[in-house]
């Protein structure tokens, strides 16, 4: 990092800061409209096969339908895919690299994983990547790729992980050996904007093999084929001196420049982006140059490239021989000449080059160094710098109308009955063309409800604008169901997801400086409809026992809690659990409302009331083991026999979360309310909790929660149990005390173990696993509990940390301490080890490799390692919340500060003060 902290630029006035600024406000139906330098960025997905938007079966099977080797050869109806690649906004024209060893069977033009089918744990992808760097405004972003020079092994990578079962490791692209003796290049590109019409490309190939080695390289712009849905005329690509030139309604006059590599010009090839039809399906051809037809030039010589120099795709083809430990430079320039704005007139010199590249570098520098505590350590900016970059990379433009989809477009093929009638048929109004920030952009490259409100936190840091943006956009016409439901995820829009949406908007509104009521207030009345929503459809006996499936804990449970036996019940003690959260999260943005508009009085009084309702309902459901001190599901057999399922997982601690702690007043509200809930709680024989009041004067405070604190040090002592939850690198998602496997008794197969890595189960797909390892989302909710509980409570309440130990420490510093676990998971330890690379040697100890660091979407429950997808910048983000706002530093973890008022009236919901 080149910023030092005594040259550190206060927070906001930055470059960067500036061209957020530029935003001309909210857009109504589109915040990427509302900025110039949103015109271009990193929104090309990394794969569109396998996807559901691409899958027109009639079963479902979208793995099946569109396989990663149809990609080369068909066009994608939704969406489009590739390495390294930026689009403009409406995703109309794609930029992205595409490389050839020489040896390779086809152009490496998007990454290769396995399906869900191959791999012995679900999809997984086989290669190495990195996101480096990257600006919210996309005026600077950095990537890296490793690419073996000997031939990519596809298909041993699939027959290997065929063989092995479920309790073996993945069988990684590392372990082939495909990177000893170091032959492979490492491929960096660089996009820096000199102009929100002028993007400079700098594509640097280092030669890492003891010999010289010849790579080609291919820049390669390409148009999304909407025409043949549409039935508009094709745009156009054509050679114009040094440029590919671009003819295009809206995009008219842009064009692709490309400099000389070592005194060589690169020669322009042309094809266009049309299905191979002979080649898939055996059918007359669309055209002569189909999408593969530069693939097919390269690496047969086929007369497969038109000769005419026009498409509706092109690349640069560039062979570069490279010496050994060599590295060479590759320039290209995306531009709109007529708009070109950069100081020195968009002359394209060396000098330009170098000097706007190395200015959006510095650009970088401060706004993190801005953005960061002064005193941050070069490894923790590195952890944050890199988490932020992959969250900037994963954003994606997302096109999905549903009715289209299920009904086929015209002109086309009918879908079979199985597509119409199958997977999000009942939510034909969603009709997405939305730049979103997506959990993963290879595995997961669809939004995820809840992972997009976690996502938010960290965006709030970068650009409130777009963390607003990501939050109210799922609450809108085009997503959220007119019942009141929001959309889950992609593969079944109709599971339920845990409702976290009103924690993270008071979370983005507070971290946002906590002055932007306009937002707050639009996102409470969407809210609205879908808390409505879980009242009314996951509480269908009406008794405030909440329901909901899996909950986006997969395979935390040894039932299918989505899909339970014929006559099966199950209380779900987190179901029950959520819905409190939900109620305190809409009690604080009603209360902050209230400050400014006593129409939302009313408010406050139904979130308080449905609290107690929650917490009465929740206590008389049995969920809670006074002998175990835990929080477990109640199955209901079909023979009506009724009993705990005794298995210790974060389901049973979710209920201890739901906390906020608020000052308290003598207002005339807060008496009314609090006679009210007092006359209710005296005719209904329950006794007034008055330890929820404590302080005097201007010091009282209330607490709201669902859990007493006799239970809550209960629940704390097995979760701070290193031989239960605690682990060095964080909360393990299930005990490690159930190493024996556990068994539900009379359902047999329904079983449970402790499992740290990879799931030996294929419930939801086997592609993750609640059984054992870390994850950020659950651990993320503890430490802000805590906090909560520590502004209560004080520092004079203490409990044991870690339990056994010996030592009793404030709730404050027990939440230091778990977020200082989890960040160690990317630092180098004594031995200068990160416990994310796990045994890994290349990843531990090569300086090529050590210092490029990836966020796997959750960590082994014993030593860290990073497991399931690499690139799951997504929630695993929220490491940087935990460096921007540590817990043993300021209050930001809180939902609001201590000047609001209206949040007297939670007392009401606890009864008058002891």
């Amino acid at each position: 990092m080149t910023t030092t902290p005594s040259s550190t630029p206060p927070r906001g006035s930055t470059a960067e800061h500036a061209r957020l600024a530029q935003a001309t406000g909210l857009a109504e139906d589109n915040l990427f409209e509302s900025n110039p330098w949103y015109e271009w960025g990193p929104y090309l997905s990394e794969r569109a096969w396998g996807t559901v938007r691409e899958d027109y079966s009639d079963s479902g099977d979208a793995w099946d339908f569109f396989p990663h080797d149809h990609a080369r050869s068909r066009a994608y109806r939704w969406n489009e895919d590739g390495m390294a690649g930026l689009s403009d906004m409406h995703h109309e024209l794609c930029l992205a690299l595409a490389l050839w060893n020489g040896v390779d069977p086809i152009l490496k033009e998007r990454m290769f994983g396995l399906t869900g089918p191959q791999g012995n744990h679900g999809e997984d992808v086989k290669e190495y990547w990195w996101y480096l760097d990257g600006l919210p405004s996309h005026a600077w972003l950095r990537w890296r790729y490793h690419y073996p020079q000997q031939a990519f092994p596809y298909q041993w990578l699939i027959d290997e992980n065929a063989r092995r079962s479920r309790d073996e490791p993945e069988f990684e692209l590392m372990d082939t050996g495909i990177f000893d003796q170091g032959r492979y290049w490492a491929v960096d590109v660089a996009y820096a904007k000199a102009s929100p019409t002028e993007v400079l490309v700098k594509i640097t190939i280092k030669n890492h093999a003891s010999e010289e080695a010849t790579l080609s390289v291919l820049p390669t712009l390409w148009f999304h084929n909407s025409w043949q849905f549409t039935g508009d005329a094709a745009p156009g690509l054509f050679l114009d001196g040094d440029g590919i030139a671009v003819d295009h309604p809206r995009l008219a006059g842009y064009r692709l420049d490309a400099a000389a590599a070592d005194g060589v010009r690169p020669q322009a090839l042309f094809c266009d982006n049309e299905t191979n039809v002979p080649r898939l399906f055996g059918a007359a051809a669309i055209t002569d140059y189909p999408k593969d037809g530069i693939n097919d030039h390269v690496i047969a010589g086929a007369n497969t490239v038109n000769p005419d120099q026009r498409g509706t795709k092109a690349a640069w083809w560039y062979k570069i021989t490279v010496p050994a430990q060599g590295m060479a430079e590759i320039r290209l320039r995306l531009h709109r000449p007529d708009q070109i704005v950069s100081p020195t007139g968009g002359v394209w010199s060396d000098q330009y080059f170098d000097e706007i590249v190395a200015s959006r570098e510095r650009d970088a520098d401060e706004f993190y160094a801005a953005l960061a505590p002064d005193d941050i350590g070069e490894e923790q900016m590195r952890v944050l710098r890199q988490a932020c970059a992959g969250l900037v990379w994963s954003k994606q433009m997302y096109p999905y109308r549903v009715t289209s989809w299920l009904d086929g477009d015209p002109g086309q093929p009918l879908p079979p009955p199985g597509h119409r009638q199958g997977r999000n048929s009942g939510w034909r109004h969603l009709d997405s063309f939305d730049v979103l920030a997506m959990p993963d952009p290879w595995e997961y490259p669809w939004f995820a409800a809840w992972d997009l409100a976690f996502h938010t936190i960290t965006w709030a840091y970068l650009d409130p604008a777009f963390a607003k943006y990501q939050l109210l956009v799922l609450l809108r016409e085009w997503f959220q169901h007119p019942n009141g439901a929001l959309p889950a995820y992609e593969w079944n829009f109709d599971d339920v997801n845990p409702p976290v949406h009103a924690l993270a908007a008071i979370r983005v509104f507070v971290i946002d400086g906590g002055t932007d009521f306009d937002f707050l207030e639009r996102i409470f009345q969407k809210l609205l409809l879908n808390f409505t929503w879980w009242l009314n459809r996951e509480d269908p006996e009406g008794k405030n026992l909440f329901g909901g499936g899996f909950l986006g804990l997969d395979n935390i449970s040894p039932l299918d809690r989505s899909h339970l036996p014929p006559g099966v019940k199950l209380d779900q003690a987190d179901g029950t659990a959520w819905m409190a959260y939900y109620s305190v999260a809409m009690l604080a943005v009603a209360a902050t409302l209230a400050e400014r508009d006593s129409v939302y009085d009313d408010m406050v009084v139904k979130f308080l009331e449905q609290l107690v309702l929650v917490m009465d309902a929740l206590e008389a459901s049995g969920c809670y083991d006074p002998t175990d001190g835990f929080f477990y599901d109640l199955l209901t057999e079909a023979s009506g026999a009724k009993g705990p399922v005794e298995v210790q997982t974060l389901v049973g601690v979710i209920p201890a979360l739901p906390a906020i702690t608020l000052p308290t007043r003598n207002t005339e509200r807060v008496q009314r309310l609090r006679k009210r809930f007092a006359r209710r709680m005296e005719a209904s024989h329950r006794q007034i909790l008055d330890w929820r009041i404590r302080g005097t004067g201007n010091s009282r405070r209330a607490l709201v929660s669902i859990v007493a604190p006799e239970r809550l040090v209960r629940i704390f002592a097995t979760l701070f149990d290193e031989n239960a939850f605690l682990s060095p690198h964080g909360l393990r998602s299930i005990s490690k005390r159930h190493s024996t496997p556990y068994q539900v008794p009379g359902m047999p197969g329904a079983t449970i173990e402790y499992e740290p890595a990879e799931s030996r189960t294929a419930m939801y797909g086997g592609n993750s696993n609640w059984r054992g390892p870390v994850w950020f989302p659950i651990n993320y909710l503890v430490i802000r509990a805590l906090l909560e509980y520590d502004r209560f409570f004080g520092h004079e309440f203490t409990i044991e940390y870690p339990t056994g130990s010996g030592q009793h420490l404030p709730l404050r510093n027990i939440a230091g301490d778990l977020a200082d676990r989890l960040v160690s998971i990317w630092l180098p330890g004594p031995d200068g080890r990160r416990p994310v690379y796990g045994g890994v040697e290349l990843l531990q100890t090569d300086p090529a490799w050590k210092d490029n660091l990836l966020f796997f979407e959750y960590f082994h429950g014993d030593n860290g390692a990073g497991l399931g997808a690499m690139h799951q910048t997504g929630w695993t983000s929220l490491v940087a919340d935990l460096l921007l706002d540590p817990p043993e530093r300021v209050h930001r973890m809180i939902f609001y500060e201590d000047t609001t008022t209206a949040s007297d009236v939670s007392a009401a919901a606890t009864g008058p003060a002891g």
